[in-house]
Formats: C-alpha cells, sequence, structure tokens
C-alpha cells in the first residue's frame, strides 16, 4: 500500500511538471538533435559497488562523451536553436572547464564566435581544450559565480547570447538524454545518482524518467552544497563554497528553474566528503579502468558513503573525465591515504650510528615498502640527541597501516602524521 501511494505521488508530481517547458518530448525533441553530435556512451555494471548495495549497480560512462563530459549535449541543444541572426551575435559563456568545452565545440560546429569566461586556476587541460575549439577565453577571478556575473555582463555588453551552464530549458532537455539512453540500456533501473552543481543533469534526468520511477538522486560535495539548504528553505539560497577538489560542481546557488525541476521531481540531495571522493575516483580507475574527474565521481561517493540510500538496480552517471594529471596524481594519493594504502608518518629517533637502519628494518620486517625518506637531524623542534626521519610508505590497507603504527610505537618511536 505504502508503494501505491509513493507511485500515486510521483505521477501527481509529473503532471504538476508537465506544464513546465522541460518535458519528456522536449527531451526526446533534443535527443533528435544530438543524434550525429553526441555519442551514445556505454553503461559499465561495476561488480566492487554492486556487492557493496547488494544488487546490480552501473556506471554511465559520460567521462567518454564528446569534449570529456556530457556538456555537449545541452551546449549543442541551446545554440543550434538559436536563430541565424543571434548565431551571428555570438555566444557566451561561463565555466570552471567542461561547459567552456561544450559551448566552444557546438559554436565552431554550428559556425559562431564562442567567447568563455573561466575561473582564474582553472584546470589547464580545461583551459586548453577550450581554445583548442576555438573560442576566445577571459579569466574572470576566482570562482566559477563571479565569472556566470562577468559572462552575463559581457553578452549584454557585446549583444551576444548568454548560454547558461545550467539554467536554461534547452541545457536541462539536452542533460535529460541522457536518461532516455539509461532507460533503454537498463530497462530495470530503480535509482539514478548523478553530481549537482548548478542542477542542470539532475533536472534533466529526473524529467527523462516516467511516472512511478525509483528515486533520482542528486549529489554535492560538502563543500560546496547550495541545494540541500535551498531545499530546506524552499528557494533558491547563495552560499559560500569552500575549496573542493570537485570544482566541476562548485556552484553557490541553484538556478530558478532547475531548483524549481529538483523540488519537484528529485528525490534528494546529498552530499559527499573529500575523502569519499577521492576514494571514489581511485575506484573508478583501479576497478574500473575509468578517469574520472572528482566532480564526474560525484555519483560513486555516494554509493561508497550512503550505500543504504541505494535501491539496486542503480545507475550513477560519471559526468566528466577531464582531470589534469598532476591533479590525478595527487587525488590519487589522496584516495590512498583514505584507503590504507599510503601512509604518511614523521618519526622521531635517536641521533645515533644505525638508528635509521633499524628502523627501515622494522619496516621491512613488516612487509612495507618504503616510497620515500626525508632524514632530518637539525631543527629547532628537535632536541641535540634527536632526528627525524618523514616517510611515505606503501602499505596493503588499514588493518596493515595500524600493525605498522602499533609495532612502531612499541618500539618506543613517536610518530606524528600527515
Amino acid at each position: 500500500m505504502e508503494n501505491r501511494l509513493q507511485d500515486v505521488n510521483r505521477q501527481g508530481v509529473w503532471q504538476t511538471c508537465r506544464v513546465h517547458p522541460v518535458t519528456v518530448d522536449e527531451i526526446r525533441a533534443a535527443r533528435e538533435l544530438l543524434r550525429e553530435v553526441a555519442v551514445v556512451t556505454p553503461l559499465l555494471q561495476s561488480r566492487h559497488l554492486s556487492e557493496l548495495v547488494g544488487g546490480p549497480v552501473y556506471l554511465k560512462c559520460e567521462n567518454m562523451q564528446r569534449t570529456g563530459s556530457f556538456k555537449i549535449r545541452g551546449a549543442y541543444v541551446r545554440i543550434s536553436r538559436l536563430t541565424d541572426a543571434e548565431r551571428a551575435r555570438g555566444v557566451v559563456a561561463a565555466s570552471a572547464g567542461n561547459h567552456a568545452q561544450g559551448v566552444a565545440l557546438a559554436a565552431q560546429m554550428l559556425g559562431c564566435k564562442a567567447t568563455v569566461f573561466m575561473p582564474e586556476g582553472a584546470p589547464l587541460p580545461k583551459v586548453e581544450a577550450t581554445r583548442a575549439y576555438g573560442a576566445e577565453i577571459i579569466f574572470q577571478g576566482p570562482t566559477v559565480d563571479g565569472c556566470l556575473e562577468a559572462a552575463r555582463a559581457y553578452a549584454e555588453e557585446k549583444d551576444a547570447v548568454y548560454i547558461h551552464p545550467f539554467d536554461h530549458p534547452d541545457i536541462v532537455a539536452g542533460q535529460g538524454t541522457i536518461g532516455l539512453e539509461i532507460l533503454e540500456q537498463c530497462p530495470s533501473v530503480q535509482t539514478i545518482v548523478a553530481p549537482v552543481g548548478g542542477g542542470g543533469l539532475i533536472a534533466g534526468l529526473a524529467a527523462s524518467r516516467p511516472p512511478g520511477s525509483g528515486p533520482t538522486i542528486g549529489v554535492q560535495a560538502k563543500r560546496a552544497a547550495a541545494f540541500p539548504p535551498s531545499l530546506a528553505l524552499g528557494r533558491p539560497l547563495s552560499v559560500e563554497t569552500g575549496p573542493t577538489m570537485a570544482d566541476g560542481i562548485a556552484v553557490g546557488r541553484p538556478g530558478e528553474l532547475t531548483f524549481d525541476l529538483v523540488s519537484k521531481l528529485v528525490s534528494s540531495v546529498v552530499t559527499v566528503t573529500e575523502e569519499s571522493l577521492s576514494k571514489a575516483l581511485l575506484i573508478c580507475l583501479e576497478r574500473a579502468k575509468q578517469v574520472v574527474e572528482p566532480a564526474g565521481a560525484a555519483g560513486v561517493a555516494a554509493i561508497l558513503e550512503h550505500t543504504y540510500a541505494f535501491e539496486p538496480p542503480v545507475v550513477a552517471v560519471l559526468s566528466g573525465g577531464n582531470i589534469d594529471p598532476l591533479l590525478l596524481s595527487k587525488v590519487l594519493q589522496h584516495g590512498l591515504a583514505v584507503a590504507g594504502r599510503y601512509l604518511v608518518v614523521r618519526c622521531r629517533l635517536t641521533d645515533r650510528p644505525g638508528a635509521l637502519v633499524t628502523l627501515l628494518s622494522e619496516l621491512a620486517e613488516l612487509r612495507v615498502n618504503v616510497l620515500d625518506v626525508m632524514h632530518e637531524r637539525v631543527a629547532a623542534r628537535l632536541h641535540i640527541e634527536e632526528a627525524e626521519v618523514l616517510l611515505h610508505l606503501e602499505t596493503r590497507g588499514p588493518e596493515h597501516c595500524d600493525e605498522v603504527i602499533g609495532r612502531l610505537r612499541k618500539r618506543g618511536y613517536t610518530l606524528t602524521f600527515g
């Protein structure tokens, strides 16, 4: 009876939103526009995540989409529906990178000039790719929200068309085409989970699903989560975003359109920690052989952190794979540390001949791989008879880490971490 009531409620919500400009028919029309443009990306089963959830979990690999993310879908639909006169005036966008590339490629394909505002410090591969697609780049401040304001003002000044990254029906309809593909590739899907920045992707996914469908769940980085307080308040709320590795979803305010759709159609928006994001990225690389940026792995992070909330079959959208190799290295190291497979420890010992050899022998007995050693003998924090060794160690998991720490402390070493 409870399930029946839930289905009725869902149908009621669906009917309420049918008057909205983003309907399933709009999404089907967008798919026709994209038929020769966007790739139908694969759906891969993850055995590891399936075991955690207790049922099938699939990964929708939009990291393998053109430009390396789902953003080409919405950008192309939006620009293709402009008039010739509008395209002749050029288009303007703001983005940390993925929407920038989508707009740049779509504009190139449709023969119009693109100007993109990007935050200072945007990932270099995203900057270079956007430039390679022919867009002019203007750097503006440290945040995406600042770029959005600057791009709007520039578009008005130059009489160009502003291409919003999420808050437009054409953008939402374009992103919703992923949902149509998921329903064809996995007709039995119950839960769809995807990253949320401004809300265009999750709104499109939810709008693409028929009445009586299972939950659609959005995911935000805990340090940049505007949707949960906005949904609690009942209107879009601006929040100050903190530093997060998930730069692609670090948006400080939901859109008006996307908030309306999310509040009506999306089951919930959960948050995940930086630790979960880095661990998810590691799992995608090691288990699924998918290179994914931190924002793109947010759905997987939610499965790791909120396993109880996901009714299988589950489809997690890997929304993008545009990651700087230097950041990838750093995030993977962070992920290994979170998983108990990488340990950084400072070990204080007596400064005497053979002390370092003794320490390393202890580690060898524990079958620890020593990746790096920094030996310091003179520092204000050290007594005259002390030395300190900074060790980077490769371990086999949390239990092995505990064994290493316990053995060293038992031998009388003073340890500090980080």
